[in-house]
Order: C-alpha cells, then sequence, then structure tokens
C-alpha cells in the first residue's frame, strides 16, 4: 500500500508554488524527482565549471603579449619566429627538426638547379668565336646532362612538402642590382606545413609519415650524392661565379650556406642542425601562429607570435592584426640598397622598407604599440662593401660618408629613428638593434633584450613597475 506524502507550503512565497513538490506525491515519485533534481544540480554545476573554465582561458587570452612580425617578403621574419622557438619552446623545436630535412635538401637542390638555368641562358646567348663557343658549350653542357635528375628531385621534394608553384615566377630584372633568377618560386599553405610538422609529435602521425617519407627523402639524397661533385665542381668555378655576377642572378641568401655543405648533407643518416633549419627557406602563405612561454615565473603570460605575409599581395592582411596589439617587431633587411622588389621591379627594397615603417609608424591603431626595429642582415651587407659595393651609388642621399658598415648602420639608423619622431601620432622609444638573424649566439642575446624591453614596457602600463 502506498502511502501519500502531503507538503505545506508558505503562501506568502511566490516562488513556493513553482518550487514546491507536487501535491499528494508517493515515496516512489518523490524519489524519481529527487533523483532528477541532482543529475540536473550535477548537470548546472558541470556547466559551471565549463563556463568559469572558458573564463579562465578568456582572461589568459586577454592577458597574452600579442607580437607582429612585418617587414617586406624575405626580410628575416619567419627565421626571427625560428630564433624565438630555438630559444623559448626549445623541446618543440628539437622535436620538429627532423621534419625540415626535405626543405633543406629542397634549398640546396633549388640553388643548384638555379645555378644551371643561367647557364643554359648563358650558353643560348654566349657571344664569342665559333671555336671558342664550342669548347664552352661541350665542357658545360656535360654538367648539365649529368645534373639533370636535380629537376626530378626538385619536383619530388615539392610534392612531398605539398608545395604549390607561385604565379609569379622569378624572373631577369633590368636593373644594376643583382635580381632573383631560377625556377619559380613556390609556397605552401601554412596549415599544410603546420600539419606536416605535427608527424613528428604524434607516433602514429610519425610511423606513417616516416613510411611514406622514406623513400622520397633517401632517394633525392642518393641523387644529390651522387651529383655533389658536379655541382661542387660548378659552384667553386671562377667562369660560373662571373656569370652569375654578370647575368645579375642572385640566388637565395642561405644558397652558398648550403652548397658549401653538400658533403653533409648529401648522406643518407643526415639530421638537420639548428643553424640548418634556421638558413631553410620555405614560403608559406596565410598567417603563422607560434604560442610560447617566455619567462619562467608560473603566472607569466604566455606570446602568441604572428608572422604574416611580406609580399605586397599579402599585406592586405596585416590590419586585423593590429588591434589591441602589444608590440611590432620589424625587419628592415639593410643589406637590400641595391635590389629591388620582384613585386615591382621599379622600387627599391630599401625604399620599400622605408614606406612600410613609415605607415606603420603613422598608424593610429598603433599609437600606442612598443616599436621594436631589426636592421637585418648585417652580415650581408658587410660582405657587400667588402666586394666594394658603393652605398651612395643606390642611395644618392649617403653622400660623401665613409663606405664603411658602421658608418652605413649609423645612418639608416637615424633615418629609421627620424621617421618615429616626425610619423609617430605620439611621442614614444623605438628599440632598435643591428641584427643578422641567422647568428644564433648575438640572436640569443638580443632576443633576452627585447622580451626584458616589452615585459618592463608593460609593466609601466599596468601601473605595476
Amino acid at each position: 500500500m502506498a502511502f501519500s506524502v502531503v507538503f505545506h507550503h508558505d503562501a506568502t512565497d511566490p516562488l513556493a508554488v513553482i518550487s514546491a513538490p507536487p501535491p499528494d506525491e508517493s515515496s516512489h515519485e518523490r524519489a524519481a524527482r529527487e533523483e532528477r533534481e541532482i543529475e540536473a544540480q550535477r548537470i548546472s554545476n558541470l556547466i559551471d565549471d565549463e563556463i568559469r573554465a572558458e573564463r579562465a582561458v578568456r582572461k589568459k587570452e586577454e592577458d597574452a603579449v600579442k607580437i607582429l612580425l612585418l617587414g617586406q617578403s624575405e626580410s628575416g621574419k619567419s627565421t626571427t619566429l625560428k630564433n624565438f622557438r630555438m630559444r623559448f619552446a626549445r623541446d618543440r623545436w628539437i622535436e620538429e627538426r627532423a621534419s625540415w630535412r626535405a626543405v633543406i635538401l629542397l634549398n640546396l637542390v633549388r640553388s643548384a638547379n638555379a645555378i644551371l638555368d643561367a647557364l643554359s641562358q648563358e650558353m643560348d646567348d654566349v657571344d664569342m668565336d665559333e671555336l671558342d663557343a664550342f669548347k664552352f658549350d661541350d665542357y658545360y653542357r656535360q654538367y648539365k646532362v649529368r645534373l639533370s635528375p636535380l629537376q626530378t628531385v626538385e619536383s619530388n621534394l615539392k610534392r612531398l612538402l605539398g608545395a604549390t608553384d607561385d604565379i609569379q615566377p622569378r624572373k631577369q630584372i633590368s636593373s644594376t642590382t643583382i635580381a632573383p633568377c631560377g625556377s619559380p618560386e613556390f609556397f605552401v599553405r601554412s596549415r599544410t606545413w603546420r600539419n606536416f610538422l605535427q608527424t613528428t609529435r604524434n607516433p602514429e602521425f610519425l610511423r606513417h609519415s616516416f613510411e611514406r617519407d622514406l623513400p622520397t627523402l633517401l632517394d633525392s639524397t642518393d641523387v644529390i650524392a651522387n651529383g655533389k661533385d658536379d655541382i661542387k665542381a660548378l659552384w667553386s668555378d671562377d667562369h660560373i661565379q662571373a656569370m652569375l655576377w654578370r647575368r645579375k642572378t642572385r640566388l637565395e641568401d642561405s644558397a652558398g650556406f648550403f652548397l658549401d655543405s653538400i658533403d653533409r648533407l648529401s648522406v643518407r643518416d643526415y639530421e638537420p642542425t639548428d643553424e640548418d633549419v634556421l638558413r631553410a627557406r620555405l614560403r608559406t602563405l596565410d598567417i603563422q601562429e607560434h604560442e610560447l612561454i617566455v619567462d619562467d615565473e608560473t603566472d607569466a603570460p604566455k606570446w602568441k607570435i604572428f608572422d604574416v605575409g611580406g609580399s605586397r599581395t599579402q599585406r592586405h592582411a596585416w590590419l586585423p592584426y593590429f588591434d589591441q596589439v602589444n608590440a611590432v617587431i620589424f625587419l628592415a633587411p639593410i643589406s637590400c640598397f641595391d635590389e629591388r622588389l620582384v613585386e615591382d621591379p621599379r622600387v627599391n627594397r630599401l625604399e620599400d622598407s622605408f614606406i612600410l615603417w613609415k605607415a606603420i609608424c603613422s598608424s593610429k591603431l598603433l599609437s600606442r604599440t612598443i616599436l621594436i626595429l631589426f636592421l637585418n642582415k648585417m652580415d650581408i651587407l658587410e660582405e657587400k662593401i667588402r666586394h666594394g659595393v658603393t652605398v651612395k651609388r643606390f642611395l644618392p642621399s649617403y653622400g660623401d660618408r665613409p663606405n664603411e658598415t658602421n658608418d652605413v648602420v649609423k645612418y639608416l639608423r637615424q633615418k629609421f629613428k627620424d621617421t618615429v619622431r616626425y610619423c609617430s601620432p605620439e611621442p614614444r622609444v623605438c628599440h632598435i638593434y643591428p641584427t643578422s638573424v641567422t647568428d644564433t649566439k648575438t640572436m640569443s642575446v638580443t632576443l633576452i633584450s627585447v622580451r626584458d624591453g616589452i615585459l618592463r614596457e608593460n609593466l609601466k602600463r599596468a601601473d605595476l613597475f
């Protein structure tokens, strides 16, 4: 026999009717109701926990230090990002380092193929008497025939990386400067490259990737090893070097490093070093975003570093990232005073850097943003001056100042500082560093200085300094 339980409620409480149990509720009905209420409370608690967790994540996102890497294409942004990751995310950097082997081999092969392409053009255009022309053509044609498999190697490595040919090929530029030349520029999507790197951090993906990619890597290595003596002979040939200079053929900045290291790179058990990865060039589209912990403090905010494309067709994507950014690290390759943009051969690359710098300094969205300027590629600037390139020939405003590296850097440093002074919406400090971002030792010191400077500025703005 079931007994009914009668509950009485306070008639003065308007919510009592809603919260009170049903009249004449049996004990079984009461037990079921209470069980439902306990489950509902459990779900409510879970929702509250999720909301608190989301708020904590959002608070961390708001507290994160946001850094933008800006500059024209090939200014050194990606290498700077690599330095940050090598210094402040060392474990993950080491995990991913092996994945760069295909990129490094591709850099080497593209450089060799660029030389062979220039050689082909030279043999087509050569202007000498018939006998000399025959000897020249016959001698170098042997290299072209023996190294022809490198074209297939380049295609296979591109396919392995998921690369796509750019619509803008490298081309000869009619100018007094050295211009890019060779096979068409290529790129990969940032997401494709991130997925490629993640295979090194997932054992299952790593095994699958290893089985899939290893044959291509080993076959490519074997082809390079078979042709390395010919590649070294071409690279060290004085006539070839003179031809590259005469034809204004500019190889990648790292071409010499990889060509000089071909003996080490062309063995089957080759493992990339830090310097190999730093010097490897891989053009990515879209925005690259990386999170780093740059301070050992438990509650230290994470840093979010955004590397955005620097070519003219990609600069429209910069603006959305200007909002609530803490610092801009701008890379100005000052060695490019004698070079012109691939996208627009009428524009000097150093001039383009000044135009971009002025736009950044003038932006009201960035008026309270910390500005950090890397006067980059100091090593290449020094090499050009050592080889007799005269700065004032390409930069008339330099005048009769000494054609020495330190004097050039001092002059350009002041020009960039003047831009900050006259174009900023409000007074601010700009931190300027002469850099060679491929120099890991000096860059490590520079990055510590950059980190400390940004943290100090953030503390000041939070009134905690």
